[in-house]
């Protein structure tokens, strides 16, 4: 008997002892000792616990935990082959094969529980019984009218299934057009799943389309509510004299914004100081956001919402709105803004040895870009330099500290990718007119260190105060990812230091050896996607990539809500003299998992939609090279072919049915293609020419052949 235990935690605590058997909900009112005037609320609880997937009932109207009862429940990651595998909410339960057969009307995205059975070669398998929430509830893609009726073929390659218009609902569309769908009936075993057209963007190929489609299958929203809006508008313009209070006036200090040309949300300053004894001082100012977003407003619930800024070619969806994010919030050249200042003494180890963090108002003395910088500190650029050159002594000293403090991190065992990323340049009519690779240069990694230390900083701090905040966390990688990496590097001729017991210098170490060698690219990407994805989590749980104890966000308020909360947590935290109340401590850790959670989905649909977008305008931009001969080197192997990675980081396949020569055997332990007669090898980091053979925007796919 648990009297009174008849709240969430009560729940499931009954419900996990060892000798808790599924019962009906009589039967828990009973055990619970529910009064009868809770007998509604509990029900009311049950019906959301299992909504939620945290309990299940059984066809007997018994209730139990799912793990108990051989359940998963997680979300669908569909496959453009028909079937998925369910991502389990417990992560460390490895993911659940779903066939075709067994998804039981289940899409790509669905929130769902599925029954879990031994699979082969130790695999889970298992078969979907209940769909706890649909993701699609619209669909975007290509109309394709019938006679009187159509299909909608959706632009997701994980929704395999077209989607029926019957005569009625085609809202005058054309075949061609783009559209989008909102689903009146879901997929079952013999029957698709219908719709109605409640949208039609355009012809597909008009300019823009493939961004504006993108956007709508993401649900990325384009205005703000009403609200939100009122309240960016009665936000100041400028700063007033009685917001100075209680800040600390740091406007004669030279301090600096460096980011890209085109960056409008400017977040972060620094500036640079030598100390006697050796040691710098530097200062971290970034844009106290917090100040005028405050926690509960329409515009706090809004950036909550978008969780993020999804940065797409040619078009910015902004968390906060414009009148703040490139306005009152950035930190423009020479005019008054107020900040959250982070002063850290650093000895020439690389160890703060003293560090403030305060309210703050600055007045940047220069909007330097990475560019600028790189050729002020290279002596190649005359021009920059002049007008710069007051600048140039601290700039120089800022690339001193950025290597003392690389070489402390590189020193604990951080790991340091070097994945380059590409540029897309749009003209006028936004088509694609460059793809320009962007190396890190001095300029960036200095910009980074100094941002890496205040985050460690920031987390440092507010742990040792016993303050609930948002950590940033990464965790061990799985070890059947490292198995796979280590079989990889073994082809190459490397090996992971001290496998299988891997900590994060072993890692960088390879990724050391292969600096600058052809399989660089390679190594870099494989070994970081045997990572585990880092995430937002309200414990600290360590970050595994960085070899830290304590990290989180804090550098970026404009665009992230994680750095948002944090940042109102310091400022409270500094208004109270130093902690907080224990019912507010309370409060934090309650609500604080579930920011989490939505800040780590928002960030994964972030990285998702804009790698997507890249691709997309990859593709687009190789539909006007068809014919065209490139270097490359092999990036994958696979079955039925290779993909060929370009110098533009451009990916295609090269299929096996192209290669005419010889007749080609997939040798999987030794990631390669064999011949039959010849015995001619293709293995992964080789290289090879390639010819342009198609493009095609549709399914993002670019074919080459051999050259």
């Amino acid at each position: 008997m648990m009297n009174e235990r008849n709240d969430r935690d009560g729940v499931l605590e009954y419900m996990r002892e060892d000798a808790y058997r599924p019962m009906t909900e009589d039967e828990l009112l009973r055990a619970l000792a529910v009064k009868k005037a809770g007998v509604r609320a509990f029900n009311k609880l049950l019906r959301e616990m299992e909504s939620e997937g945290s309990i299940y009932k059984t066809r007997a109207a018994r209730y139990g935990l799912p793990e108990k009862m051989n359940l998963t429940v997680g979300k669908l990651q569909g496959h453009p082959r028909g079937f998925g595998f369910v991502i389990p909410d417990n992560r460390e339960h490895p993911d659940v094969f779903i066939s075709a057969s067994a998804l039981n009307g289940a899409m790509h995205g669905d929130r769902v529980v599925a029954r879990v059975t031994p699979g082969r070669n130790g695999k889970k398998e298992g078969e979907v019984i209940k769909i706890l929430h649909h993701a699609n509830e619209r669909v975007v893609g290509t109309f394709q009218k019938k006679q009187n009726y159509g299909f909608v073929v959706c632009d997701e390659p994980r929704l395999p299934h077209d989607v029926f218009i019957p005569r009625g609902r085609l809202n005058a569309a054309r075949s061609g057009d783009k559209v989008v769908a909102a689903l009146t009936a879901w997929p079952g075993k013999r029957r698709a799943p219908e719709g109605k057209i409640v949208e039609v963007l355009g012809a597909a190929d008009e300019p823009g389309m493939d961004i504006l489609t993108l956007c709508r299958r993401y649900g990325l929203p384009e205005d703000f509510p009403k609200q939100a809006l009122k309240e960016a508008e009665r936000v100041p313009e400028t700063v007033g004299a009685r917001e100075l209070e209680g800040r600390r006036d740091l406007r004669d200090k030279a301090v600096v914004t460096i980011d890209g040309e085109d960056a409008k949300d400017l977040d972060d300053a620094v500036s640079l100081e030598s100390l006697p004894g050796g040691l710098y001082q530097l200062g971290v100012h970034i844009a106290d956001v917090g100040y005028y977003v405050p926690e509960g407003s329409a515009l706090d619930r809004e950036a909550y919402a978008r969780g993020t800024s999804f940065y797409l070619p040619g078009r910015v969806v902004p968390m906060l709105p414009e009148r703040l994010s490139n306005g009152i919030c950035s930190l423009n050249p020479r005019v008054d803004r107020l900040t959250l200042s982070v002063l850290m003494d650093i000895d020439r180890g690389g160890e703060v040895v003293r560090h403030e963090i305060f309210p703050s108002v600055i007045r940047t003395r220069e909007r330097l870009t990475y560019t600028a910088v790189r050729q002020v500190l290279a002596n190649a650029d005359e021009q920059a330099a002049q007008r710069c050159a007051d600048l140039i002594p601290m700039l120089r000293l800022m690339r001193e500290l950025a290597l003392v403090l690389r070489t402390r991190r590189f020193r604990r065992g951080a790991i340091d990718f070097n994945l380059p990323e590409v540029k897309v340049l749009l003209d006028e009519n936004g088509r694609v007119r460059e793809l320009i690779k962007v190396e890190r240069t001095v300029a960036e990694q200095l910009i980074e260190e100094f941002m890496l230390m205040t985050n460690e900083m920031v987390a440092q701090h507010l742990h040792r105060l016993e303050v609930p905040f948002l950590c940033r966390v990464h965790e061990k990688p799985d070890s059947e990812k490292l198995e796979n990496l280590q079989a990889l590097l073994r082809t190459l001729g490397y090996a992971i230091p001290g496998y299988p017991r891997v900590r994060p210098g072993a890692l960088q170490d390879i990724l050391s050896r292969v600096a600058g060698k052809k399989e660089e690219r390679l190594v870099n990407d494989v070994t970081l996607r045997s990572m585990q994805q880092a995430r937002y989590h309200p414990s600290p749980l360590g970050h595994f990539g960085l070899a830290s104890r304590d990290y989180t966000h804090f550098t970026s308020p404009i665009r992230r809500y994680p750095d948002l909360v944090n940042h109102r947590l310091v400022r409270e935290v500094l208004t109270a003299g130093g902690t907080l109340s224990d019912s507010r401590k309370n409060a934090l850790q309650k609500r604080l998992p579930e920011v989490a959670k939505q800040s780590s989905d928002r960030e994964r649909l972030a990285v998702e939609a804009e790698r997507e977008a890249v691709d997309a305008k990859k593709v687009e931009y190789m539909q006007n090279r068809i014919g065209e001969v490139y270097p490359g080197i092999i990036s994958g192997v696979t079955s039925f072919g290779m993909f060929v990675e370009l110098e533009s980081t451009v990916e295609g396949l090269v299929s096996l049915t192209s290669m005419i020569d010889d007749y080609y055997d997939y040798d999987p332990p030794g990631f390669r293609l064999v011949g039959q007669r010849t015995g001619k090898v293709y293995r992964l980091g080789d290289e090879v020419t390639v010819q342009v053979m198609r493009a095609s925007v549709g399914n993002r796919q670019i074919d080459f052949t051999l050259s």
